[in-house]
């Protein structure tokens, strides 16, 4: 077994009396920030969108509009048996800056008569996608640099615009999630309702997301640059949204919009509805970090659930804290000591398995034997019975040889007789 070393002790008293130092000149190191942009810039960005919603409901619409781009994405009909997913990954470029973007759709849900399991598959992706993120972690050679993340970092859930709330399998669906990914919840084709009902359907909303304690993902307010910007978004959710990937001339400009015998939609209206404060907020203000809350908080709880799992812990069982190579140890040991024990189980179980083996054969040693005794008796039986057989016939034989001879010489005399007579 491998030595366990010895973690050198930090004085607590040393890391509380910190001193700051005041610089005699220019070092360099207020760089720092701009070289990190500049190496972001050349590796590019990593963003996954989980969009789930019922068919029909824009979801590959809405992608389109945010993007400002046609991602070709093939509909989906009503009559799928089960929910699928289907992960697309595209290249996109905005001026020097990369993105890897990687939408994925949920084809199916809701369609199916029986909607227990709807949100089944939805969270196996999302935990697949960790997993694979946690073995490359633990690799011996790691290629985090180069590794394509495919852990989704936001999940927008599009409602129907019904205007009475809620269904039961949106409940249930977000409340499965809202551990595992950032949520984001739209109101699709808002178009369809009226401002007032939007509003009251809204309230409604949030007050049942609240009441079933889902927790929905929240525009960080601690920096004060966007803290004001994204206090006014949090207002905003559930986001009312319309995409379209139609144009209309509008004021001589072309927008996106959709159109009616009544008039005309403008997607990227504020009045119209939220389009812009979704997309100000989704990739404009917020995309970095949803990104560091899937990282820090999903994929962190995910991580620590499977290390438990795995045996691996930060205490021992005294609370004390405990070094992943300390912790390695004691599992390895103790799995060890399992293996032994099974080890000896097994020996146990073999010799008893033997010795019934062996009782087995001496009771069919003996029966075979029984059964040679038994044949060779019936065949000294059947031995005699044919000597005795045999000698009776010998006798018989004898008896019918006399008896012969008598009657040959009984013919002769009488013969004689009959011929003296004639003379």
């Amino acid at each position: 077994m491998a030595a366990v070393l010895n973690r050198p002790k930090v004085d607590e008293t040393s890391k509380s009396t910190m001193r700051t130092l005041n610089l005699n000149g220019h070092v360099g190191f207020d760089s720092m920030p701009d070289q990190l942009t500049h190496k972001s810039a050349q590796n590019g960005f990593v963003f996954n969108i989980l969009c789930i919603g019922e068919t029909g409901l824009g979801k590959s619409t809405l992608m389109d509009s945010l993007f400002n781009t046609n991602f070709e994405s093939t509909p989906s009909t009503h009559n799928l048996p089960n929910v699928k997913l289907k992960a697309h990954t595209y290249e996109l470029q905005e001026s020097n800056v990369q993105l890897k973007l990687t939408l994925v759709e949920t084809v199916g849900y809701g369609d199916q008569i029986n909607k227990e399991d709807s949100f089944k598959s939805i969270v196996d992706y999302i935990d697949t996608q960790f997993e694979y993120y946690l073995q490359e972690e633990l690799k011996v050679k790691r290629l985090l640099s180069t590794y394509h993340d495919t852990r989704v970092h936001t999940c927008l859930y599009f409602i129907c615009p019904t205007g009475h709330g809620l269904k039961s399998i949106d409940l249930v669906c977000m409340k499965k999630l809202d551990t595992k990914v950032n949520v984001i919840p739209i109101i699709a084709k808002a178009d369809t309702i009226s401002k007032s009902e939007l509003q009251k359907f809204k309230t409604k909303i949030i007050t049942e997301l609240r009441s079933n304690g889902v927790e929905i993902y929240e525009c960080p307010t601690e920096d004060e640059t966007v803290a004001d910007v994204n206090s006014n978004m949090n207002s905003h959710v559930p986001f009312a949204v319309v995409g379209s990937t139609d144009f209309a001339k509008v004021a001589n400009k072309m927008v996106r919009a959709r159109q009616y015998p009544w008039g005309t939609v403008q997607v990227e209206n504020e009045s119209h509805c939220d389009f812009v404060k979704l997309r100000e907020m989704l990739i404009r203000t917020n995309m970095e970090d949803l990104r560091e809350k899937t990282h820090d908080k999903h994929y962190e709880l995910y991580r620590k659930m499977r290390l438990e799992q795995m045996g691996f812990s930060d205490v021992d069982n005294e609370n004390k804290p405990l070094s992943f190579q300390e912790s390695f140890e004691a599992k390895r040991s103790h799995h060890l000591q399992e293996l032994q024990n099974r080890e000896d189980e097994m020996r146990q179980m073999f010799v008893v398995r033997v010795k019934e083996k062996e009782a087995e054969l001496k009771e069919a040693e003996k029966e075979l034997h029984a059964k040679f005794d038994k044949l060779k008796r019936d065949q000294d039986d059947q031995k005699k019975r044919l000597e005795e057989q045999r000698r009776k016939y010998e006798d018989d034989l004898m008896e019918f040889s006399k008896r012969k001879q008598q009657y040959s010489s009984m013919g002769h005399h009488t013969l004689t007789l009959g011929k003296s007579k004639k003379k």
